[in-house]
């Protein structure tokens, strides 16, 4: 934690994401571009979040398989012996219990009120927190939005963002073109995942890898530069190590926390698949596009959560998030979409978004703009 301990702001308590990033190296590089300013004005705590960094949970064969991907589908097998790996624990580390971590932090730092800036499923953290102390936090930052109720809709969202963001980047044909190859060489699920990752790695979609060409390429029957865009983005998410962001922990985490078609995460593994399948099977085909319903039933936090061992779910929330709260999500974002930012702000009275454009995932610390840097430190600098 920072050192000026009498900083004139107070406290600002700085929530990683994932589930299962560590918050200790946020102390780097991440407070000297994302909070420069705030810096002197805050003594800026982080913490690691119970199961994450050198705590972390460490289930071997469904690390290697998602790496640091949320959308990457694993095998059954994999989730299942993590589950069994963890036994009972795997209970201990939903939201609520980090929820509760934070508050014993709280009184340990000794402050009545302190500020958060949440980043990704650190909005999530910040949100159940406030919801449940909100006399306890002076200011909330929401950086690339999870809204307070979870992820409901099978991906719907993500593919409506997919739609507008690949729409603005290369027009229709573009979106076309991967709804063609969707179709043709049923790689919903590893598309969705590869663009989902290279919205955070390079929110234009052209500087690493041409996504555009090699989508128009592939759909006229040439998919090596598909092919290889698809590849590096699996190899480089799958090489990150439980310290980076552990999958135990999110397994943990999302599958207590969220409701999915099959109930919570307490309902008996029998009968889950035949639920998802009826509900998969209510979308309409539009609003899947350009993707499909293997998509919507194969991506990664469903089947993750899908196998999970039946567990204890973690209570849901409830009520409006009453707190001054400041919003900041890029609209190129596909893992965490603008349109997530929207629902929340519905539910926080006391908010103001701020989009960024051409903007991905984390803008405090990835956006090339300023203008959410600058919109964070307005807020939280205000008196």
């Amino acid at each position: 934690m920072g050192d000026n301990v009498q900083a004139p702001h107070g406290v600002l308590l700085v929530l990683s994401g994932g589930p299962g990033q560590p918050g200790l190296p946020i102390l780097g590089g991440y407070v000297s571009r994302a909070l420069s300013v705030e810096k002197s004005q805050y003594r800026i705590v982080v913490f690691d979040q119970r199961g994450t960094g050198a705590g972390a949970l460490d289930c071997k064969a469904l690390q290697h398989e998602m790496g640091s991907s949320d959308l990457t589908p694993p095998r059954a097998a994999a989730v299942r012996a993590c589950a069994k790996k963890l036994g009972a624990r795997r209970a201990l580390f939903g939201t609520d219990d980090v929820v509760a971590d934070m508050e014993a932090l709280r009184r340990a730092l000794g402050v009545e009120r302190w500020s958060l800036d949440g980043i990704s499923y650190g909005t999530y953290v910040g949100e159940r927190y406030a919801l449940a102390h909100p006399s306890h936090v002076s200011k909330l930052v929401l950086d690339s939005v999870v809204p307070q109720v979870g992820e409901i809709d099978l991906g719907v969202a993500e593919f409506a963002a997919v739609r507008r963001v690949l729409g603005s980047v290369c027009g229709a044909r573009c979106v076309a073109d991967l709804a063609a190859v969707v179709r043709r060489d049923r790689l919903g699920p590893r598309l969705f995942d590869a663009l989902t990752f290279d919205s955070i790695a390079d929110p234009t979609f052209r500087k690493f890898w041409d996504v555009p060409a090699a989508l128009h390429a592939a759909r006229r029957g040439n998919r090596s530069q598909l092919d290889r865009f698809l590849a590096a983005a699996s190899s480089i998410q799958r090489d990150t190590p439980p310290a980076a962001l552990d999958q135990g922990l999110h397994a943990s985490a999302l599958c207590a926390d969220w409701r999915y078609p099959w109930g919570n995460s307490a309902a008996p593994l029998a009968g889950r698949a035949a639920k998802l399948r009826a509900a998969v099977a209510r979308i309409p085909a539009k609003k899947l596009y350009p993707f499909d319903r293997r998509t919507a039933s194969g991506n990664g936090f469903v089947r993750q959560c899908l196998p999970w061992t039946p567990t204890t779910p973690t209570p849901l929330p409830h009520g409006k998030l009453r707190v001054a709260t400041l919003l900041v999500n890029g609209n190129h974002d596909l893992s965490t979409p603008l349109a997530w930012a929207r629902q929340q702000l519905a539910l926080t009275p006391r908010g103001k978004l701020v989009v960024v454009p051409g903007a991905g995932h984390s803008v405090q610390s990835r956006a090339v703009s300023n203008v959410g840097r600058r919109a964070v430190a307005h807020f939280l600098l205000a008196s």
